[in-house]
């Protein structure tokens, strides 16, 4: 077993492995009960389980933008060395895009952008996500995209498409194009702006192996849906995958602090 496994199961963290959570959302949402919405029992979850930084889109901004992406950065404010956001954009209200992505440069604490194709039945290449796709590619942003194997919104046969026509953003794959995973991995290798996202696609056993051996362990980053799923488990899955120290440290932390600049 090697150092940072056996830190990891030690203490619950490692004191040089300042993971960083890619892919996470904030708040309630509808009628599910989360243990730890609240920011402080957030910052309480990420302090045990050794997370740095959280990423995150608020659940409230993924169905009203407007209210949603104000609110959650209020949060931020807060908690300005532990948390950072992403600006959602809901593709269905195509008046209110271009504004939207105005008000994001008035905001400090968001890194990106954040798509739900899948959610909202409208696809990634669609005219409505323009605006924040041309400022993104102007202004060297990520965009964080909710993908699915075999989905016509935003699985991977689209992602050439956008790869393509921004090359100056950094596209983060959220689920890896869940269950299409040879496909995903071929374009992450192939694009240098693509990028494989580890949600829920961490638990499925080989895969993790498969992305290495494709795109490298520079082309992956962690999440874990927050507060959907206990961190924990996910940080375990890339630990015991039987990778190296190395590769797992490029994914818990190395890439996210080279895509997003953040610091230690």
């Amino acid at each position: 077993m090697n150092p940072l496994t056996q830190s990891f199961l030690t203490a619950g963290r490692s004191p040089d492995c300042p993971v960083i959570n890619t892919h996470a959302h904030f708040g309630p949402y509808k009628a599910i009960y989360f243990p730890r919405c609240a920011p402080e029992r957030v910052i309480e979850m990420m302090d045990g389980a050794g997370i740095r930084w959280l990423i995150a889109a608020a659940h409230e901004a993924l169905v009203d933008t407007q209210l949603g992406n104000r609110n959650y950065a209020a949060i931020i404010a807060r908690y300005p060395d532990r948390l950072k956001g992403y600006w959602a954009i809901n593709p269905l209200y195509p008046d209110r895009v271009r504004q939207e992505v105005a008000e994001f440069e008035q905001c400090d604490g968001f890194v990106g952008f954040k798509f739900l194709s899948d959610y909202y039945q409208y696809p990634i290449t669609g005219d409505h996500y323009k605006p924040a796709l041309e400022y993104a590619e102007a202004h060297g942003l990520p965009i964080l995209l909710h993908t699915w194997g075999g989905s016509s919104f935003d699985g991977p046969g689209l992602w050439r498409q956008v790869a393509e026509a921004y090359p100056h953003v950094t596209f983060l794959m959220g689920h890896s194009g869940y269950g299409e995973w040879q496909l995903a991995c071929e374009i992450a290798r192939d694009y240098p702006n693509v990028v494989l996202e580890l949600t829920a696609a961490y638990a499925v056993r080989g895969v993790l192996r498969l992305m290495v051996d494709i795109a490298g362990s520079e082309k992956i980053t962690f999440g874990d849906d927050h507060p959907w799923f206990d961190p924990r488990y996910g940080i375990g899955c890339v630990l015991f995958s039987g990778l190296t120290e190395d590769d797992c440290r490029n994914i818990l932390y190395r890439n996210a602090q080279r895509i997003f600049g953040l610091g230690a």
